[in-house]
């Protein structure tokens, strides 16, 4: 920033900075709890990725939710009844912007204008400064950064270089670019899962490269959603993994029976596949299983097995990287692969910068985004009238990190950095809503 910019004056408010889920959970709870803010969005509407005409959204097509609606949806705002179980991005990109509608959100925010660089102004961040793509910088008393989590491509390195076209499963929006294409997909989580079905009926023919096998999840058990099933009964977790995976075997059969390999771990270690037809191409063999890539050589890929195959395009369903570019990652404080913060969400030191999205859990839908974004609406509100409640959260954020995992060893990989046992996440996070309610 220059010396001799003008800072404008918004420090009687906070700043928002996304209009996704997160985002507008973010939104929805200052207001709910009377603390003043503003609203920053990049692109021209709410909604964030699963506007597919958001530049910056990476949902394809044939995109749709993998948890249903009644999982995923916020509590005070159901999806209309008519939705389809596992609505489409279309269907929710409305559903936000009727949100926003509702609960009078943009009236908050600044559309097309994106946050370049946010940073305390002195020592101990008693403001911070928000610039944003045009060159103005604002004061606000904080900021809550809810931009989401799949924005930046995470890319491997491979050795060699392929003559053929290699992207990115974020790049990727429609089937036709398989059109009489010999197709490798690199990655098998749940995206990389969905365009290999859209692959199979444009393709030339379709392979998959997977590193470690996993648990396969259907959408449908007993005629309703997978994950509407269960729960009313809790379990030990041994008990849980042991027989979960014995009902999965009994609807989805053994995946290594398809070529896939066997996990590496157990169910609930890492995210499922929940995918009814990957399975289905895999054994009518429109769909053929290879092992980790080793090399690239023109058309031809090399495995690690030994095998080689041609191919004219290669697609990355290799996930995405946390990414908060506009701020310096100490004032995050990032360890590893991810900030560490109490809940995901408080800084340890600071209590005027937040960070809400930051957070996967089988089941946990935007409503536990929700209630993420009310501990802090609440917070600010119990600080601001002086309650001895906030002062007792400030000091356990400092120093806590409770046990968020309910048992289970996740894998050790950057893209599980921020995940937790949803139940045992929002044991806490509901902890901490009724002790700033009083």
């Amino acid at each position: 920033m220059s010396e001799q910019a003008t800072i404008i004056d918004r420090s009687n408010r906070f700043a928002v900075i996304g209009a996704g889920p997160a985002g507008l959970a973010a939104a929805r709870n200052l207001q709910r709890f009377n603390v003043a803010f503003d609203g920053f969005e990049a692109h021209e509407d709410v909604g964030g990725l699963w506007d597919i005409d958001n530049p910056r959204s990476t949902v394809y097509e044939s995109a749709h939710l993998i948890s249903s609606k009644q999982m995923t949806e916020f509590a005070e705002f159901p999806m209309p009844p008519e939705t389809p179980d596992y609505p489409d991005h279309a269907h929710l990109r409305e559903y936000f912007r009727a949100y926003a509608l509702h609960f009078d959100l943009y009236a908050h925010y600044r559309f097309s204008t994106a946050v370049a660089r946010v940073w305390p102004e002195d020592e101990v961040a008693s403001y911070w400064l928000v610039q944003t793509d045009s060159g103005e910088v604002l004061r606000y008393r904080g900021v809550l950064i809810a931009n989401g989590t799949l924005s930046e491509p995470n890319v491997p390195v491979f050795s060699g270089r392929f003559a053929g076209r290699l992207m990115h499963s974020s790049e990727y929006k429609s089937a036709a670019v398989f059109n009489d294409q010999r197709v490798l997909i690199v990655g098998a989580g749940n995206s990389g899962c969905d365009i290999a079905v859209d692959a199979v009926h444009r393709a030339q023919r379709v392979d998959m490269s997977l590193r470690r096998g996993y648990h396969f999840v259907p959408k449908y058990m007993l005629g309703k959603p997978a994950d509407q099933l269960g729960g009313a009964l809790p379990l030990p977790r041994p008990v849980k993994q042991r027989l979960d995976r014995f009902l999965l075997r009994l609807f989805t059969g053994d995946p290594v029976r398809f070529g896939f390999p066997p996990p590496d771990h157990k169910l609930y270690e890492s995210h499922p596949i929940v995918n009814s037809l990957v399975l289905y191409y895999a054994g009518h063999g429109d769909l053929r299983i290879r092992g980790d890539v080793s090399r690239f050589d023109g058309h031809t890929v090399h495995f690690v097995d030994g095998s080689t195959a041609d191919y004219d395009l290669v697609l990355l369903a290799t996930g995405y990287k946390l990414h908060y570019p506009f701020i310096d990652r100490d004032h995050l404080n990032w360890r590893d692969a991810a900030p560490d913060l109490f809940l995901n969400v408080f800084h340890p030191r600071y209590d005027n910068v937040f960070v809400l999205g930051m957070v996967e859990a089988t089941g946990l839908g935007w409503q536990g985004r929700y209630e993420q974004a009310e501990m802090v609406g609440r917070f600010l509100r119990a600080r601001d009238d002086g309650s001895p409640a906030a002062d007792r959260l400030r000091r356990r954020k400092a120093q806590d990190r409770p046990d968020l995992s309910g048992g289970f060893s996740y894998l050790k990989l950057d893209r599980m950095a921020y995940y937790v046992h949803k139940d045992s996440y929002l044991r806490e996070v509901r902890r901490v809503n009724r002790s700033l309610a009083g």
